[in-house]
Protein backbone atom coordinates (compact mmCIF):
# COMPACT_ATOMS: atom_id res chain seq x y z
CA UNK A 1 0.00 0.00 0.00
CA UNK A 2 1.70 3.33 -1.05
CA UNK A 3 1.03 5.35 1.74
CA UNK A 4 2.76 7.20 4.04
CA UNK A 5 5.06 4.76 5.54
CA UNK A 6 4.73 4.28 9.15
CA UNK A 7 7.91 1.50 9.43
CA UNK A 8 9.37 1.76 12.42
CA UNK A 9 6.37 -0.74 14.15
CA UNK A 10 8.02 -3.21 12.01
CA UNK A 11 10.72 -5.48 12.44
CA UNK A 12 13.88 -4.50 10.77
CA UNK A 13 13.41 -7.33 7.89
CA UNK A 14 10.29 -6.04 7.12
CA UNK A 15 11.32 -2.92 6.94
CA UNK A 16 13.97 -3.12 4.14
CA UNK A 17 11.41 -5.33 2.54
CA UNK A 18 9.14 -2.64 2.05
CA UNK A 19 11.64 0.21 1.34
CA UNK A 20 12.92 -1.69 -1.60
CA UNK A 21 9.41 -2.20 -2.98
CA UNK A 22 8.99 1.33 -2.50
CA UNK A 23 12.18 2.18 -4.38
CA UNK A 24 11.46 -0.32 -7.29
CA UNK A 25 7.94 1.54 -7.77
CA UNK A 26 8.86 4.81 -7.48
CA UNK A 27 12.25 4.51 -9.74
CA UNK A 28 14.89 6.87 -10.24
CA UNK A 29 13.21 10.27 -10.64
CA UNK A 30 13.81 13.17 -9.00
CA UNK A 31 13.36 16.77 -8.52
CA UNK A 32 14.40 18.95 -11.78
CA UNK A 33 17.63 21.20 -10.65
CA UNK A 34 15.54 24.71 -11.18
CA UNK A 35 13.76 23.35 -14.32
CA UNK A 36 13.14 26.21 -16.32
CA UNK A 37 16.55 27.77 -15.38
CA UNK A 38 14.80 31.01 -14.26
CA UNK A 39 18.21 32.92 -14.72
CA UNK A 40 17.34 32.79 -18.51
CA UNK A 41 14.04 34.16 -18.05
CA UNK A 42 13.94 38.33 -18.34
CA UNK A 43 11.05 39.44 -16.02
CA UNK A 44 8.42 41.35 -17.83
CA UNK A 45 6.43 43.60 -16.56
CA UNK A 46 3.42 41.92 -13.82
CA UNK A 47 0.12 42.31 -15.57
CA UNK A 48 -3.02 41.67 -13.09
CA UNK A 49 -6.64 40.09 -14.58
CA UNK A 50 -9.87 41.32 -13.05
CA UNK A 51 -13.37 40.36 -14.23
CA UNK A 52 -13.03 41.79 -17.21
CA UNK A 53 -9.95 40.47 -18.13
CA UNK A 54 -6.16 41.77 -18.12
CA UNK A 55 -5.64 45.10 -16.42
CA UNK A 56 -3.35 47.83 -18.36
CA UNK A 57 0.69 47.43 -17.25
CA UNK A 58 -0.26 51.39 -15.59
CA UNK A 59 -3.19 49.79 -13.28
CA UNK A 60 -1.55 46.20 -12.74
CA UNK A 61 1.39 48.83 -11.52
CA UNK A 62 -0.32 50.66 -9.50
CA UNK A 63 -2.09 48.05 -7.31
CA UNK A 64 1.22 46.15 -7.17
CA UNK A 65 2.79 49.16 -5.24
CA UNK A 66 0.01 49.74 -3.06
CA UNK A 67 0.27 46.18 -2.09
CA UNK A 68 3.85 46.50 -1.33
CA UNK A 69 4.16 49.12 0.64
CA UNK A 70 5.28 48.36 4.25
CA UNK A 71 7.42 49.43 6.95
CA UNK A 72 10.04 46.61 5.33
CA UNK A 73 12.04 47.13 1.65
CA UNK A 74 11.58 44.16 -0.19
CA UNK A 75 11.88 42.36 -3.54
CA UNK A 76 9.35 40.24 -3.57
CA UNK A 77 7.55 41.69 -6.30
CA UNK A 78 9.60 43.01 -8.77
CA UNK A 79 11.95 40.33 -7.89
CA UNK A 80 9.75 37.17 -8.07
CA UNK A 81 6.42 37.61 -9.67
CA UNK A 82 6.90 38.37 -13.25
CA UNK A 83 9.11 35.14 -12.91
CA UNK A 84 6.15 33.38 -11.38
CA UNK A 85 3.78 34.30 -13.98
CA UNK A 86 6.40 32.61 -16.37
CA UNK A 87 6.71 29.62 -14.43
CA UNK A 88 2.48 29.09 -13.71
CA UNK A 89 1.37 29.87 -16.46
CA UNK A 90 -1.98 31.17 -14.54
CA UNK A 91 -2.67 34.96 -13.59
CA UNK A 92 -2.68 37.12 -11.20
CA UNK A 93 -6.24 37.84 -10.11
CA UNK A 94 -7.77 41.02 -8.63
CA UNK A 95 -10.98 41.43 -6.95
CA UNK A 96 -11.24 38.06 -4.86
CA UNK A 97 -12.64 37.98 -1.00
CA UNK A 98 -10.23 35.08 0.79
CA UNK A 99 -10.95 33.49 4.48
CA UNK A 100 -9.31 31.88 6.25
CA UNK A 101 -10.45 28.83 7.70
CA UNK A 102 -8.70 26.90 10.89
CA UNK A 103 -8.73 23.46 11.76
CA UNK A 104 -11.40 20.97 10.17
CA UNK A 105 -14.89 21.75 12.32
CA UNK A 106 -14.84 25.59 11.38
CA UNK A 107 -13.85 24.11 7.36
CA UNK A 108 -16.55 22.06 7.54
CA UNK A 109 -19.51 24.13 8.83
CA UNK A 110 -18.68 26.61 5.80
CA UNK A 111 -18.28 23.84 3.26
CA UNK A 112 -21.88 22.63 4.63
CA UNK A 113 -23.14 25.90 4.20
CA UNK A 114 -21.85 26.62 0.70
CA UNK A 115 -23.35 23.14 -0.55
CA UNK A 116 -26.82 23.47 1.35
CA UNK A 117 -26.80 27.18 -0.49
CA UNK A 118 -25.55 25.65 -4.05
CA UNK A 119 -28.14 26.09 -7.22
CA UNK A 120 -26.40 25.04 -10.06
CA UNK A 121 -23.21 22.39 -9.65
CA UNK A 122 -20.47 21.00 -6.91
CA UNK A 123 -17.41 20.33 -7.51
CA UNK A 124 -15.44 18.20 -5.29
CA UNK A 125 -11.82 16.36 -5.50
CA UNK A 126 -10.05 15.19 -2.52
CA UNK A 127 -7.40 12.90 -1.57
CA UNK A 128 -9.38 11.00 1.32
CA UNK A 129 -12.89 10.19 1.57
CA UNK A 130 -13.92 8.25 4.51
CA UNK A 131 -16.78 5.98 5.13
CA UNK A 132 -17.05 7.44 8.38
CA UNK A 133 -19.36 10.23 10.28
CA UNK A 134 -18.23 12.99 7.95
CA UNK A 135 -17.86 11.01 5.16
CA UNK A 136 -21.33 9.90 5.44
CA UNK A 137 -22.85 13.38 6.23
CA UNK A 138 -20.72 15.00 2.38
CA UNK A 139 -22.39 12.29 0.79
CA UNK A 140 -26.09 12.54 2.47
CA UNK A 141 -25.63 16.12 1.45
CA UNK A 142 -24.35 15.35 -1.89
CA UNK A 143 -27.02 13.51 -2.82
CA UNK A 144 -29.20 15.31 -1.60
CA UNK A 145 -28.66 18.76 -3.46
CA UNK A 146 -28.30 15.84 -6.35
CA UNK A 147 -32.21 14.97 -6.52
CA UNK A 148 -32.79 18.68 -6.51
CA UNK A 149 -31.13 19.17 -9.45
CA UNK A 150 -27.52 20.55 -8.60
CA UNK A 151 -25.18 18.72 -10.75
CA UNK A 152 -22.45 16.86 -8.41
CA UNK A 153 -19.14 15.76 -9.67
CA UNK A 154 -16.84 14.17 -7.25
CA UNK A 155 -12.90 12.78 -7.85
CA UNK A 156 -11.23 11.06 -4.94
CA UNK A 157 -7.90 9.50 -4.97
CA UNK A 158 -7.76 5.46 -4.99
CA UNK A 159 -5.11 4.80 -2.79
CA UNK A 160 -6.27 8.01 -0.06
CA UNK A 161 -9.47 6.19 0.11
CA UNK A 162 -8.08 2.71 0.25
CA UNK A 163 -10.10 1.90 2.78
CA UNK A 164 -13.63 3.65 2.02
CA UNK A 165 -15.36 0.24 0.37
CA UNK A 166 -17.07 0.86 -2.90
CA UNK A 167 -20.35 0.30 -1.16
CA UNK A 168 -19.74 3.95 -0.32
CA UNK A 169 -19.93 5.54 -3.73
CA UNK A 170 -23.17 3.21 -4.69
CA UNK A 171 -25.56 5.49 -3.27
CA UNK A 172 -24.13 8.40 -4.91
CA UNK A 173 -24.06 6.36 -8.20
CA UNK A 174 -27.45 5.63 -8.38
CA UNK A 175 -28.78 9.24 -7.14
CA UNK A 176 -26.87 10.80 -10.51
CA UNK A 177 -23.42 11.98 -8.80
CA UNK A 178 -20.71 11.71 -11.68
CA UNK A 179 -18.10 9.81 -9.20
CA UNK A 180 -14.41 9.53 -10.69
CA UNK A 181 -11.73 7.05 -8.94
CA UNK A 182 -8.38 9.16 -9.37
CA UNK A 183 -5.50 6.58 -11.12
CA UNK A 184 -7.32 3.21 -9.50
CA UNK A 185 -4.99 1.05 -8.62
CA UNK A 186 -7.10 -2.16 -9.01
CA UNK A 187 -5.57 -2.79 -12.43
CA UNK A 188 -9.08 -4.31 -13.73
CA UNK A 189 -9.89 -0.56 -13.53
CA UNK A 190 -6.58 1.08 -14.86
CA UNK A 191 -6.38 3.56 -17.49
CA UNK A 192 -4.41 4.38 -20.02
CA UNK A 193 -0.81 5.37 -18.96
CA UNK A 194 -1.74 3.54 -15.54
CA UNK A 195 1.18 4.05 -12.66
CA UNK A 196 0.61 3.15 -9.29
CA UNK A 197 2.48 6.10 -7.58
CA UNK A 198 0.99 9.06 -9.36
CA UNK A 199 -2.05 10.50 -6.53
CA UNK A 200 -3.88 13.14 -6.59
CA UNK A 201 -3.42 14.83 -3.42
CA UNK A 202 -5.34 18.38 -4.10
CA UNK A 203 -8.54 19.06 -2.01
CA UNK A 204 -10.61 21.36 -3.60
CA UNK A 205 -14.64 21.87 -3.94
CA UNK A 206 -16.04 24.32 -5.73
CA UNK A 207 -20.05 25.49 -5.49
CA UNK A 208 -21.58 26.76 -8.35
CA UNK A 209 -18.42 28.21 -9.97
CA UNK A 210 -18.65 31.70 -7.30
CA UNK A 211 -16.99 29.91 -4.43
CA UNK A 212 -13.64 27.77 -3.76
CA UNK A 213 -12.30 26.07 -1.12
CA UNK A 214 -8.78 24.67 -0.78
CA UNK A 215 -6.21 23.57 1.73
CA UNK A 216 -4.64 20.40 3.75
CA UNK A 217 -8.36 19.27 5.36
CA UNK A 218 -9.29 15.94 3.60
CA UNK A 219 -12.90 14.14 4.10
CA UNK A 220 -12.53 12.11 7.34
CA UNK A 221 -13.55 11.98 11.21
CA UNK A 222 -10.24 12.40 12.20
CA UNK A 223 -10.87 16.84 11.64
CA UNK A 224 -14.14 17.15 13.89
CA UNK A 225 -12.22 18.76 16.44
CA UNK A 226 -9.73 21.86 16.58
CA UNK A 227 -6.76 21.81 18.03
CA UNK A 228 -6.65 25.14 20.02
CA UNK A 229 -8.73 23.66 22.81
CA UNK A 230 -7.94 21.95 25.85
CA UNK A 231 -5.51 19.28 25.87
CA UNK A 232 -7.45 15.91 25.07
CA UNK A 233 -7.58 13.01 27.21
CA UNK A 234 -5.96 9.81 25.30
CA UNK A 235 -8.74 7.75 25.14
CA UNK A 236 -10.22 10.85 22.62
CA UNK A 237 -7.36 11.18 20.02
CA UNK A 238 -5.39 13.60 18.88
CA UNK A 239 -6.73 16.31 17.37
CA UNK A 240 -5.81 17.58 13.95
CA UNK A 241 -4.36 21.03 13.03
CA UNK A 242 -5.25 22.07 9.72
CA UNK A 243 -5.43 25.76 7.69
CA UNK A 244 -8.10 26.00 4.65
CA UNK A 245 -9.28 28.92 2.41
CA UNK A 246 -12.65 29.99 1.09
CA UNK A 247 -12.17 32.33 -1.86
CA UNK A 248 -14.96 34.18 -3.98
CA UNK A 249 -14.25 36.34 -7.16
CA UNK A 250 -12.70 35.92 -10.61
CA UNK A 251 -9.94 33.32 -8.99
CA UNK A 252 -12.56 31.04 -8.86
CA UNK A 253 -12.82 30.55 -12.45
CA UNK A 254 -9.12 29.26 -12.55
CA UNK A 255 -9.42 26.64 -9.88
CA UNK A 256 -12.34 25.39 -11.47
CA UNK A 257 -9.74 24.81 -14.75
CA UNK A 258 -7.88 22.56 -12.81
CA UNK A 259 -10.75 20.67 -11.45
CA UNK A 260 -11.80 20.34 -15.82
CA UNK A 261 -8.41 19.41 -16.31
CA UNK A 262 -7.60 17.02 -13.93
CA UNK A 263 -11.54 15.40 -14.94
CA UNK A 264 -10.09 15.32 -18.50
CA UNK A 265 -7.47 13.55 -18.07
CA UNK A 266 -8.62 10.89 -16.18
CA UNK A 267 -11.15 10.20 -19.27
CA UNK A 268 -14.16 10.80 -16.96
CA UNK A 269 -17.61 10.77 -18.36
CA UNK A 270 -19.17 13.83 -20.29
CA UNK A 271 -19.75 16.35 -17.23
CA UNK A 272 -23.46 17.00 -17.77
CA UNK A 273 -24.28 20.18 -18.61
CA UNK A 274 -24.00 23.27 -16.27
CA UNK A 275 -23.01 26.60 -15.63
CA UNK A 276 -19.63 26.17 -14.71
CA UNK A 277 -17.94 29.69 -15.55
CA UNK A 278 -20.37 31.89 -14.35
CA UNK A 279 -19.73 35.79 -15.04
CA UNK A 280 -17.13 36.82 -12.58
CA UNK A 281 -18.23 39.29 -9.77
CA UNK A 282 -15.84 42.02 -7.75
CA UNK A 283 -15.87 40.49 -3.95
CA UNK A 284 -13.35 41.93 -2.50
CA UNK A 285 -9.73 43.43 -2.66
CA UNK A 286 -7.19 40.19 -2.51
CA UNK A 287 -5.05 39.21 -5.47
CA UNK A 288 -4.81 35.84 -5.98
CA UNK A 289 -2.95 33.26 -8.09
CA UNK A 290 -4.28 29.63 -8.14
CA UNK A 291 -1.51 27.02 -8.94
CA UNK A 292 -1.98 23.39 -9.88
CA UNK A 293 0.85 20.94 -10.46
CA UNK A 294 0.96 17.54 -11.95
CA UNK A 295 3.64 15.11 -12.41
CA UNK A 296 2.08 14.95 -16.25
CA UNK A 297 4.34 18.20 -16.21
CA UNK A 298 7.95 18.54 -16.85
CA UNK A 299 8.37 20.09 -13.40
CA UNK A 300 6.33 21.33 -10.37
CA UNK A 301 5.28 24.31 -11.09
CA UNK A 302 4.71 25.23 -6.95
CA UNK A 303 7.63 23.62 -6.12
CA UNK A 304 9.41 26.25 -8.35
CA UNK A 305 7.55 28.89 -6.83
CA UNK A 306 8.23 28.31 -3.35
CA UNK A 307 11.51 28.13 -4.03
CA UNK A 308 11.87 31.28 -6.15
CA UNK A 309 9.91 32.86 -3.38
CA UNK A 310 12.36 31.93 -0.55
CA UNK A 311 15.33 33.04 -2.71
CA UNK A 312 13.09 36.75 -3.30
CA UNK A 313 12.61 36.93 0.75
CA UNK A 314 14.32 39.84 2.46
CA UNK A 315 12.94 39.69 5.61
CA UNK A 316 11.12 36.67 6.73
CA UNK A 317 10.06 33.31 5.78
CA UNK A 318 7.60 31.63 8.23
CA UNK A 319 6.35 27.69 7.36
CA UNK A 320 4.25 25.49 8.25
CA UNK A 321 4.53 21.98 6.82
CA UNK A 322 3.45 18.47 8.25
CA UNK A 323 5.73 16.42 5.72
CA UNK A 324 8.73 18.11 5.41
CA UNK A 325 11.74 15.87 3.57
CA UNK A 326 13.29 18.46 1.46
CA UNK A 327 14.94 17.78 -1.57
CA UNK A 328 19.19 19.29 -1.92
CA UNK A 329 17.41 22.74 -3.45
CA UNK A 330 14.88 23.80 -0.89
CA UNK A 331 17.18 22.39 2.14
CA UNK A 332 19.69 24.77 0.74
CA UNK A 333 17.55 28.02 -0.26
CA UNK A 334 16.63 28.03 3.44
CA UNK A 335 19.94 27.77 4.90
CA UNK A 336 20.80 30.66 2.42
CA UNK A 337 17.78 32.60 3.35
CA UNK A 338 18.62 32.23 6.98
CA UNK A 339 22.32 32.96 6.61
CA UNK A 340 21.79 36.38 4.92
CA UNK A 341 19.30 37.87 7.51
CA UNK A 342 15.98 36.62 6.63
CA UNK A 343 13.81 35.41 10.05
CA UNK A 344 13.51 31.58 8.74
CA UNK A 345 11.33 29.67 11.06
CA UNK A 346 9.85 26.10 10.57
CA UNK A 347 7.13 25.23 12.41
CA UNK A 348 6.80 21.19 12.07
CA UNK A 349 4.69 18.23 13.84
CA UNK A 350 5.85 17.24 17.22
CA UNK A 351 3.66 13.70 16.38
CA UNK A 352 2.57 12.22 13.21
CA UNK A 353 0.80 10.00 11.54
CA UNK A 354 4.00 8.56 9.88
CA UNK A 355 7.05 7.68 11.75
CA UNK A 356 9.11 7.37 8.81
CA UNK A 357 8.59 10.68 7.67
CA UNK A 358 8.70 11.83 11.21
CA UNK A 359 12.58 11.01 12.11
CA UNK A 360 13.18 11.57 8.17
CA UNK A 361 12.04 15.20 8.82
CA UNK A 362 14.64 15.36 12.09
CA UNK A 363 17.78 14.54 9.98
CA UNK A 364 17.72 17.84 8.62
CA UNK A 365 17.26 19.57 11.88
CA UNK A 366 21.45 19.63 13.10
CA UNK A 367 22.25 21.10 9.39
CA UNK A 368 19.08 23.86 9.41
CA UNK A 369 20.10 24.99 13.20
CA UNK A 370 23.46 25.37 12.37
CA UNK A 371 22.78 27.48 9.68
CA UNK A 372 20.20 30.17 11.36
CA UNK A 373 16.88 28.65 10.86
CA UNK A 374 14.53 28.49 13.78
CA UNK A 375 12.64 24.88 14.46
CA UNK A 376 9.68 24.55 16.07
CA UNK A 377 7.48 21.64 16.64
CA UNK A 378 4.05 21.69 17.26
CA UNK A 379 2.30 20.18 20.77
CA UNK A 380 -1.08 18.31 21.62
CA UNK A 381 -2.20 18.16 17.96
CA UNK A 382 -1.66 16.71 14.70
CA UNK A 383 -0.34 18.98 12.50
CA UNK A 384 -1.42 18.70 9.03
CA UNK A 385 -1.46 22.13 7.61
CA UNK A 386 0.48 23.35 4.24
CA UNK A 387 1.10 27.57 4.72
CA UNK A 388 4.00 29.65 4.27
CA UNK A 389 4.15 33.30 4.16
CA UNK A 390 6.95 35.73 2.99
CA UNK A 391 8.18 39.11 4.04
CA UNK A 392 4.44 40.24 5.55
CA UNK A 393 3.40 40.45 1.44
CA UNK A 394 3.30 36.87 -0.02
CA UNK A 395 1.40 34.15 1.18
CA UNK A 396 0.39 30.50 0.19
CA UNK A 397 -2.21 28.25 1.69
CA UNK A 398 -2.69 24.68 -0.11
CA UNK A 399 -2.12 20.72 -0.10
CA UNK A 400 1.21 20.75 -0.80
CA UNK A 401 3.91 19.40 1.11
CA UNK A 402 7.33 20.11 1.36
CA UNK A 403 8.58 17.01 0.35
CA UNK A 404 9.95 14.62 -2.82
CA UNK A 405 6.26 12.73 -2.75
CA UNK A 406 4.44 16.33 -3.40
CA UNK A 407 6.85 17.48 -6.06
CA UNK A 408 7.64 14.34 -7.91
CA UNK A 409 4.43 12.29 -7.75
CA UNK A 410 1.61 14.08 -6.52
CA UNK A 411 -1.21 16.24 -8.04
CA UNK A 412 -1.27 19.21 -5.56
CA UNK A 413 -3.30 22.66 -5.82
CA UNK A 414 -2.49 25.74 -3.89
CA UNK A 415 -3.17 29.70 -3.67
CA UNK A 416 -0.87 32.47 -3.53
CA UNK A 417 -2.35 35.56 -2.18
CA UNK A 418 -0.18 39.09 -2.36
CA UNK A 419 -1.08 41.60 0.64
CA UNK A 420 -0.17 43.05 3.47
CA UNK A 421 -3.79 42.37 5.04
CA UNK A 422 -3.59 39.10 4.43
CA UNK A 423 -0.15 38.59 4.99
CA UNK A 424 -0.57 39.85 8.65
CA UNK A 425 -3.29 37.20 9.27
CA UNK A 426 -0.93 34.71 7.99
CA UNK A 427 1.59 35.53 10.98
CA UNK A 428 -1.05 35.90 13.40
CA UNK A 429 -2.07 32.63 12.92
CA UNK A 430 1.91 31.43 12.92
CA UNK A 431 2.47 33.28 16.42
CA UNK A 432 -0.79 31.73 17.40
CA UNK A 433 0.61 28.21 16.77
CA UNK A 434 3.88 29.25 18.23
CA UNK A 435 2.41 29.65 21.48
CA UNK A 436 1.11 25.95 20.82
CA UNK A 437 4.85 24.55 20.16
CA UNK A 438 7.91 23.75 21.36
CA UNK A 439 11.56 25.15 19.88
CA UNK A 440 14.45 23.17 19.37
CA UNK A 441 17.49 24.62 19.70
CA UNK A 442 21.36 23.51 18.82
CA UNK A 443 22.23 22.77 22.09
CA UNK A 444 19.18 20.47 23.29
CA UNK A 445 19.10 19.23 19.71
CA UNK A 446 22.96 17.52 20.19
CA UNK A 447 22.13 16.02 23.22
CA UNK A 448 19.13 13.58 22.04
CA UNK A 449 19.61 10.20 22.66
CA UNK A 450 21.88 7.72 20.38
CA UNK A 451 18.29 5.44 19.32
CA UNK A 452 16.76 9.00 17.90
CA UNK A 453 19.74 9.29 15.78
CA UNK A 454 19.39 6.04 14.62
CA UNK A 455 15.78 6.59 13.86
CA UNK A 456 17.20 9.48 11.87
CA UNK A 457 19.81 8.11 9.61
CA UNK A 458 17.40 5.11 8.42
CA UNK A 459 14.83 7.17 7.32
CA UNK A 460 17.04 9.92 6.07
CA UNK A 461 17.86 6.83 3.30
CA UNK A 462 14.54 6.72 2.18
CA UNK A 463 14.02 10.40 2.23
CA UNK A 464 12.42 10.38 -1.42
CA UNK A 465 10.44 7.29 -1.17
CA UNK A 466 7.90 8.70 1.89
Amino acid sequence: MLMRLNAFGYGWIARLLLCACAGQLYGCQSIPTMVPDMALHKPHPVQLEGVDGPLSTSRSRAILARLEQSGAVTNIFEKHLALEAEIAGTPLVVGNKVEILVDGPTTYTAMFASIENAKDHINMETFIIEDDEIGQRFSELLIRKQMEGVQVNLVYDSVGSINTPRAFFKPLLDAGVNVLEFNPINPLYARKGWQVNMRDHRKLLIVDGEIAFIGGVNISSVYSSGSFGKARSSTEGTPWRDTHLLMKGPVVSEFQKLFMATWSAQSGNTLSPANYFPEPGNKGSEVVRAIGSSPDEPYSQIYVTLLSAINSAETLIFITNAYFVPDFQLLAALKEAAMRGVDVRLLLPGKTDSAMVFHASRSYYDELLSAGVKLYERQNALLHAKTMTIDGVWSTVGSTNLDWRSFVHNQEINATILGQAFGAEMQKMFEHDLQHSRQITLEQWRKRPLNARLKEKAARLWARWL
